[in-house]
This record gives structure tokens, C-alpha cells and sequence, in this order.
């Protein structure tokens, strides 16, 4: 099918870009990878697309006072790729490589993904582990925000008219952290059946931190407190790790469609949080 019929803006700064925003009515464009599809089907059918790739200082990854802010335009494999991340931040550069394929890696951006709110997404479970934080502009309003407050439900977000997303924010990893993201890849699409992020920290032979983020099991990405909970004090041993990972599905209403049932995806749940954090956990020093 072809989109309908749509006007297209092409700012060359964000003050231009924010006051194309305005008005409310005009949809983002990032990479495409999302917006595109839906469009030539017309399950969405803005009136006017406000195109981000010329504006400068969007894309990017930088550390300042114990934080790594990631540009909302910076792609996929710039996140993959990125020397900073991989040192201070791995977890998040290690979910951006299971993204898609080359070519959407290459065109998809961060601050995209997050505006789609796909609850089989792979960088909300990393960031839900990493605790994360996202940050929006609109004219007169700069806010930043939990990511568990800003994704609200299935492709639905708590971005209001006329804003959009500036950077996302996460923490520089402590030294001794393990991390790993585990994925039960959908092949056609490469999006998660399920995908299970972990992030592990001990001390004096106990697991002393424990965080981990859940992406498409149910209608929207979370963080398994339950699971955190019962890996907390303990020596983080095969049998601890299993008990803890047996509850991550616990009151979750898990999805059900033509790729996996609920009781399928509840059960694969378990196995890649076991996987996830016993990875981990022996990366843990």
C-alpha cells in the first residue's frame, strides 16, 4: 500500500524542530524502521513528519558526572559499537547488538525504539536494569523521567503533544558488575519472544545488587522485583538462581500469538532469566 498523503519538514536545529512540534499535530521521524511500515499501511497517517536527521547534537555518547547520556538520533550500532559504552556501560550496548539486522541497526535509532514503546523492544529490558532515565523537550518544558514512568502500556508512552525525546540516560557501571541480555529471538522479525537483561553485583561472597528487565513476555517491558528480591543476600548458586528465576512471569498477563503461546512464553521467561543471570552472576567479581 502507499501512506496517505503527509507534509514533510526538514529543521536544520532543534529550536526549529521544537517549534514544528508545536502545534501537536506532526509526527517525529528517527530512523524510520517503525513509523515507515506503519505509514504504507496506513495504521498511521500523520498529516506532517518533522524529519530529525539534519539536526545537529542529537546523536551521540557522552559521560558526564557518573551518567552516559545517549542522543535520542544515535542508531543502533552506534550503540553497539560505542568504545564508551562497552567500557562504562555494557549492558546497553550488548542489547543493541541483538537488534534486528544490519540494515536496521544501521538506520533504527535509540530514541525511535523508545518512542514506538514495542513491548517486545530489546533496549527496555537492558534499560529497566540499568534504571534508566529518559529525557523530553517541547517549547518552555525540559523533564526527565523514569523510563518506568515514561512507557505507560502497548505502544503507548507518557509523551505529551509537541514533545519529544532528547536523550536517554543511564549510570556508568560500578567496576565488578555482571551483565548479560538474553534473548528468544522471533527469526522473520528479529524482535524478543522473550528477552531477559541482568545486572549482578557482589560482595563478601553474596550477591549484594541485583536488577533485571523483562521485554516481550507481556503487554509492556518491566523490571522483575520479585526475581531481584530473592537474589538478594544470597551466594547466587544454581539453585538460588533458579528459584528466583521460576517467578518472573509471576502476575504477568504474558502474550499470546501466532509466534508463541502464553504459557510457552512464561515458561521460556524462566529459562532466559536463569541464563541471564547466571551469566551474570559469574561475571560478577
Amino acid at each position: 500500500m502507499i501512506a496517505q498523503n503527509f507534509e514533510y519538514s526538514s529543521p536544520a536545529s532543534l529550536e526549529e524542530a521544537l517549534q514544528m512540534m508545536a502545534g501537536g499535530d506532526a509526527k517525529i521521524l528517527a530512523g524510520g524502521m517503525s513509523l515507515i511500515p506503519l505509514m504504507k499501511l496506513r495504521l498511521a497517517t500523520p498529516g506532517h513528519l518533522v524529519d530529525l536527521s539534519r539536526v545537529p547534537a542529537l546523536d551521540g555518547v557522552t559521560e558526564e558526572k557518573g551518567n552516559i547520556r545517549v542522543g535520542a538520533m544515535t542508531t543502533h550500532f552506534q550503540v553497539e559499537s560505542s568504545a564508551l559504552l562497552r567500557a562504562r556501560c555494557p549492558l546497553l550496548a550488548a542489547a543493541a547488538s541483538h537488534i534486528g539486522d544490519m540494515q536496521v541497526r544501521n538506520m533504527g535509532t535509540i530514541g525511535g525504539s523508545l518512542a514506538h514503546a514495542d513491548p517486545a523492544a530489546d533496549y527496555p529490558a537492558a534499560l529497566f536494569a540499568l534504571e534508566a532515565r529518559v529525557r523530553l523537550l517541547r517549547v518552555g518544558s525540559d523533564r526527565t523521567i523514569a523510563l518506568s514512568d515514561f512507557l505507560v502500556d502497548t505502544f503507548t508512552t507518557v509523551a505529551e503533544a509537541g514533545e519529544m525525546i532528547r536523550e536517554v540516560i543511564v549510570p556508568v557501571e560500578e567496576a565488578g558488575t555482571g551483565v548479560s541480555y538474553q534473548k528468544l529471538v522471533q527469526p522473520a522479525s528479529g524482535f524478543a519472544i522473550v528477552g531477559i537483561a541482568a545486572r549482578i553485583r557482589k560482595s563478601g561472597g553474596k550477591i549484594s545488587m541485583a536488577r533485571v528487565g523483562v521485554t516481550g513476555l507481556g503487554p509492556m517491558p518491566y523490571r522483575a522485583v520479585g526475581v531481584e528480591k530473592m537474589l538478594e543476600g544470597t551466594a547466587g548458586t544454581a539453585d538460588d538462581i533458579r528459584k528466583a528465576a521460576s517467578v518472573v512471569a509471576d502476575g504477568v498477563d504474558a502474550n499470546t500469538d501466532i509466534h508463541a503461546s502464553a504459557a510457552y512464553r512464561a515458561r521460556m521467561a524462566a529459562v532466559y532469566a536463569g541464563r541471564a543471570i547466571q551469566a551474570a552472576v559469574s561475571r560478577a567479581a
